[in-house]
């Protein structure tokens, strides 16, 4: 470009950090504002996998049953604070009704093009940079109680078998034999090979941010307030540190970006998966590769600074802090899973994904105003977020990206905010 163009990426998870990098790497003038700093929300509290195995959604054609039985179970993987179901009910009105045979195969289609070279597309955004030695290549193990309770799953294993992921399935002695560190309630493994995980999420986001900065970006902690359009594009981001003038902005501030799209007079169909994690410091056992734990709905990464258990699924906005029954859940299901495992100490930790009702990310320009969207991933941020760092500095710069975007147009819930 001739004259660098000023472009605002808001928000500093994975999202906005890679969109950055990528923006300055085409030549923009890119500033990276953040409220808290980078990865400070659910960028620093995910479980850390990068899931190129996670193409089925959500919201199967089971849901609805399947969500009725938990929701009556009191020991399950899905919780609901009461109390915000009045708000939560159009969103989750609009979520069950894409929990059908073609909206979920339609969903599997559009997610596979995004997630399923996670690993590839981390290691090209960090390759020569301090932030690389972050990104581990690992297998992915699905630990059930059984062999019933893997074929019992046969629906998500057929999709992703689709895709070239069969498993490798272990059973009895041979479970403990590739994971000592799984007790005797887990009788089958199912083993998925050539996958990738974060050792350090918090710490591989302050390096990307080092990154940017490095390569002659800017990075502001500052909070936004509104955006300023001028003849309906946008001119200029407004925060608490002041005016910002732009010419293109990016909202990547995951939960958040819902009340920035309501400044821009839209309403955006996204509420908040609240997500808990335990971080177990000083673990005696380490398992050998990340683990998905079927019985509890939760992920476990060995990391370089402990032992992550992350995972569940609690419906209650963004304004409550720690709900003690998720924390309990995945402390119960831990204990049962690795009956040896002593540690140090446990850090407690919730975060917020960003939902939207077809579980499909939106990205991509907000009309013509010149403000991008680049949120709304659900449990895919992590995964996800280099190469929709990619596709956003593509269309910025009036390039085509090589996939079909049509499934994640930022202007699908476009709806006058009231």
């Amino acid at each position: 470009m001739s004259t660098p163009k000023k472009t605002i990426v808001i928000g500093a998870g994975i999202c906005g950090l890679s969109t950055a990098i990528w923006l300055r790497r085409a030549g923009h003038d890119v500033t990276l504002l953040d409220r808290d700093g980078p990865g400070a929300g659910a960028s620093f509290g995910n479980a850390g996998l990068l899931a190129q195995w996670a193409m089925v959604p959500v919201n199967t054609p089971d849901l609805l049953p399947t969500a009725l039985k938990y929701i009556l179970n009191p020991k399950s993987p899905l919780f609901l604070q009461w109390s915000y179901l009045p708000r939560l009910t159009p969103w989750l009105a609009r979520f069950v009704a894409n929990a059908n045979e073609r909206d979920c195969r339609r969903a599997v289609q559009a997610l596979i093009p995004l997630i399923t070279d996670s690993v590839d597309q981390h290691k090209a955004l960090t390759r020569g940079t301090l932030a690389e030695k972050w990104i581990a290549t690992s297998d992915l193990g699905y630990a059930y109680e059984s062999r019933a309770a893997f074929e019992a799953d046969a629906y998500t294993w057929a999709i992703k078998a689709e895709s070239g992921m069969v498993p490798e399935v272990l059973e009895g002695p041979a479970v403990q034999e590739a994971e000592p560190i799984l007790g005797p309630a887990t009788q089958c493994l199912a083993l998925l090979k050539g996958h990738g995980h974060i050792t350090d999420p918090g710490a591989y986001m302050l390096d990307l941010a080092k990154v940017l900065q490095g390569e002659g970006g800017t990075y502001r902690r500052a909070e936004v307030h509104d955006l300023t359009l001028t003849d309906g594009h946008v001119t200029a981001v407004q925060t608490d540190q002041g005016s910002f003038p732009c010419d293109h902005a990016v909202l990547a501030a995951g939960i958040w970006s819902k009340t920035l799209m309501r400044k821009l007079g839209i309403k955006v169909q996204l509420e908040a998966e609240r997500g808990h994690h335990l971080h177990f410091k000083g673990p005696s056992q380490m398992p050998r590769n990340p683990l998905m734990m079927s019985k509890g709905k939760f992920a476990v990464n060995p990391m370089a600074t402990g032992l992550r258990c992350a995972g569940t699924v609690e419906l209650g906005g963004i304004d409550k802090g720690l709900s003690r029954r998720p924390l309990n859940h995945i402390k119960s299901h831990t204990k049962q899973a690795f009956p040896n495992l002593t540690y140090d100490s446990v850090e407690e930790w919730v975060g917020f994904r960003p939902s939207t009702p077809d579980s499909l990310p939106l990205v991509g320009e907000l009309g013509k105003t010149g403000v991008f969207a680049a949120f709304g991933h659900q449990h895919i941020g992590l995964t996800a977020g280099p190469k929709t760092g990619r596709i956003v500095t593509a269309l910025i710069d009036g390039q085509a990206p090589n996939i079909n975007l049509a499934p994640y147009d930022a202007n699908r819930y476009h709806a006058p905010a009231r």
